[in-house]
């Protein structure tokens, strides 16, 4: 029987002995870093020392979160991950000293670490005085962080009644994947009941969330409040113009693709608690399939990455089950050089399947960045999504290949829903912050307003095609808490992950060695130059139509079905 919880003691035995030493060598180490960096010390001992406090942070940050996450009940992994997040602040607090210095060398002398400079200088040039980034930095543990840990928790305890008893809002929100519309229908309306009634709350929360962003982006001299999130994403702003064209120019054919789910659930337009109704007839996969599945096809795309996948499998870096008391959801972090961890909450479907091929393409990305150092190992969020959507969209590609007919329908209208949230959905996100932020500039907003402008974003996005509106997804989404600009990034992964795949199917000769070459440097270039690097042009709405034609694709594959 495979075991299906973590292997933590690869990591540490415990919070105690070993993991102690190491807690109080990366004070060490902390110390060292701010020694060279204020006394000016030479460019490779500086990033020298950085990369060492970065390789002993790994393992440690993985541990302490992963002990949290697996169970969050643990009252001692609950108090040191917030010792940790304390410790951290030290690192925080010596970051714009470290900006300051790394701003000041030759990017044309620093070699493989002239991103460090280059990403410095732009920071500089906005930067608070020292003091004042330092309290910036300090403050965000009782501002923004406070608020996003007040919607992380008020919306955990959020219940409303269901069928005679109090039922979590998490409950109701995954019944838009039961197959009677009733159910569905219901769901929502009890949904949209309990949001209300926490509205006020959460509307001060969205305000202190923004208004803090509006506040230090004024004081350090942005354009606007976009202009940071595309320094962090490291794309200019053209990259974003031509992504937002594509997303735009595809949503008729996401529109034709709700008409076809209407047709098939028998209705003339789908209504919101319809997004999420499944097509098609599923089975039950159990884990040790899924991985002989996932494995297997894998092989057939990329060697290296199958065996990442099963050695992932053997040596236990997955935490697999959901129990009570284990975050939801999925994610991989890094572990310290090739090693992951890897959470999900599997469930015996295929998409719990796909899920999981997902995450063995994160852990595959972080075995690809092991061979630079660790602080070149840092990927944007527009980048990290890049062969999770690969390995993603090979098992899917087999699945539909392989399965018979009933379920590769369900395997097809489920991948189609995805994409329809990455980039219909979020484009009504992009378009409802980009108008909070705008409007927050001279006030706070109403929970009202904020309704307005989520229905307002929705009307653009999904059109005529959906004939009803989700007006508290502001207060659903704890993306628009805890960062800014946190929607865009998603269809830039999806798009760059097809148009890679598209470019695979074409000229796949050669095209391993120049992936994992990609994957390997995604921390070392901005988006544009590691673009270019591949042959693609980022600033061109071509590229990304690239990625909408493997969806055109499959939209005319459910077509065919219908």
């Amino acid at each position: 029987m495979t075991e299906l919880t973590w292997n933590l003691e690869a990591l540490y035995p415990g919070f105690g002995g070993r993991f102690e030493e190491d807690l109080k060598r990366l004070d060490a180490l902390l110390a060292e870093l701010r020694a060279k960096v204020e006394g000016r010390a030479p460019f490779r001992e500086v990033v020298s020392a950085l990369d060492a406090y970065l390789e002993a942070l790994a393992p440690l940050s993985a541990y302490v979160y992963a002990r949290y996450t697996q169970n969050t009940l643990d009252e001692e992994a609950v108090a040191r991950l917030s010792e940790f997040e304390a410790k951290l602040l030290d690192l925080h607090r010596l970051r714009p000293l470290l900006v300051q210095y790394l701003a000041e060398q030759d990017p044309q002398e620093a070699g493989p670490y002239r991103i460090l400079v280059e990403e410095a200088q732009r920071e500089r040039a906005h930067q608070m005085s020292l003091a004042e980034e330092v309290l910036a930095a300090e403050m965000s543990l009782v501002a923004r962080q406070a608020w996003a840990k007040l919607h992380e928790s008020l919306t955990s305890q959020i219940t409303a009644p269901w069928e005679g008893e109090e039922r979590p809002i998490s409950f109701l929100r995954n019944l838009a994947f039961h197959k009677d519309e009733a159910v569905r229908k219901a769901a929502y309306e009890v949904e949209l009941k309990a949001w209300e009634r926490h509205e006020l709350p959460l509307a001060f929360a969205l305000n202190g969330v923004k208004g803090e962003a509006v506040l230090l982006n004024r004081k350090r001299g942005y354009q606007d409040d976009l202009e940071p999130t595309l320094h962090r994403n490291r794309i200019t702003r053209p990259i974003l113009e031509a992504l937002l064209t594509a997303m735009r120019e595809a949503l008729p054919l996401f529109r034709r693709y709700f008409g076809l789910k209407a047709k098939a659930l028998g209705k003339p337009v789908l209504d919101w608690w319809d997004l999420f109704a499944p097509l098609g007839e599923g089975r039950r996969w159990s884990y040790e399939e899924g991985m002989r599945f996932i494995v297997e096809h894998l092989g057939r795309f990329s060697p290296q990455d199958a065996a990442l996948a099963q050695r992932a499998f053997e040596e236990r870096w997955i935490d697999v089950p959901p129990r009570k008391g284990k975050v939801g959801g999925a994610f991989c972090m890094g572990a310290g050089g090739e090693k992951s961890l890897i959470l999900t909450n599997f469930e015996e479907s295929f998409e719990a399947v796909s899920t999981l091929a997902h995450e063995l393409g994160h852990a595959y990305h972080n075995f690809c960045l092991a061979r630079r150092p660790p602080s070149l190992r840092e990927v944007p969020m527009t980048l990290a999504e890049t062969a999770s959507i690969m390995n993603e969209t090979v098992v899917v590609d087999a699945a539909l290949q392989v399965l018979p007919e009933g379920e590769g329908l369900l395997v097809l209208d489920g991948w189609l829903t995805g994409a329809a949230q990455v980039v219909v959905d979020i484009y009504s996100r992009f378009l409802f912050e980009s108008w909070v932020f705008a409007a927050r500039k001279g006030r706070e907003l109403s929970g009202r307003e904020f309704k307005e402008l989520m229905v307002r974003a929705q009307d653009e996005a999904y059109g005529e095609a959906l004939r009803t509106r989700h007006p508290y997804m502001w207060a659903v989404k704890g993306h628009y808490y805890g960062s800014d600009f946190y929607n865009y990034p998603y269809a830039f992964g999806l798009l760059f992950g097809l148009a890679l795949y598209e470019t695979y199917r074409q000229e796949k000769e050669g095209f391993l060695e120049r992936y994992e070459d990609l994957l390997a440097s995604s921390g070392q270039y901005p988006a544009k130059e590691l673009g270019a690097r591949f042959g693609f042009d980022l600033e061109s709405p071509e590229f990304w139509r690239k990625g909408v034609r493997v969806i055109q694709e499959r939209v005319e594959a459910l077509e065919a079905r219908l």
